[in-house]
């Protein structure tokens, strides 16, 4: 069975992991959740609400991770899902974390990348020169980047699609569902 790898840590947005998680299960691949240690993450769920300038925050899920960043293979796996939320602003700053990502872009496999997980993209410089979509308020860290930043449920550049949040999951795991099934045929 196919493996599918997912990085994240505490503070991602509950929506954002589990979705894509139990999505790419459902098409029949093995997902595994990685984090900074093997142990339970502390999720989020972000609402909007109107009037507000930017979303508000309270405790999601508590989900296990199956693994440590330190102890991930990247040739273990066919593909990459970043998820957002706040733990993308920490993650960046892991080496290991990085480490992982690189080696994803470095190999050519399908990377999607949600809300803020473009961020953990940028500091592995693997961004540059792409086009993403991210969580709007991100669009001068894109610039920054080297990237061009579209606003768009979901951005197809090459093996990395990207959405602006967990309001667009729907097309975004439909585009990369669709350039996993490609990889089959």
């Amino acid at each position: 069975m196919d493996r599918i790898l997912m990085i994240t840590g505490d503070a991602a947005e509950s929506l954002e992991v589990l979705y894509p998680y139990q999505r790419l299960i459902e098409e029949g691949y093995e997902v595994h959740l990685a984090g900074p240690e093997a142990r339970p993450l502390q999720f989020v769920i972000h609402e909007f609400v109107p009037g507000f300038d930017t979303y508000t925050e309270k405790p999601g899920y508590v989900y296990p991770a199956d693994k440590a960043f330190a102890d991930v293979d990247p040739a273990d796996y066919i593909a990459l899902v970043v998820p957002g939320g706040r733990a993308p602003e920490y993650l960046r700053n892991n080496p290991e974390c990085l480490r992982i990502v690189r080696q994803f872009a470095e190999a050519d496999k399908p990377i999607a990348h949600l809300c803020h997980g473009p961020l953990i993209l940028a500091a592995a410089g693997v961004l540059t020169g792409r086009r993403s979509a991210a969580y709007p308020a991100l669009a001068p860290d894109i610039r920054a980047a080297g990237a061009e930043f579209v606003d768009a449920e979901v951005v197809v550049d090459g093996k990395q699609v990207s959405g602006r949040s967990w309001a667009d999951n729907a097309p975004w795991m439909r585009e990369f569902v669709k350039m996993l099934r490609a990889r089959k045929a």
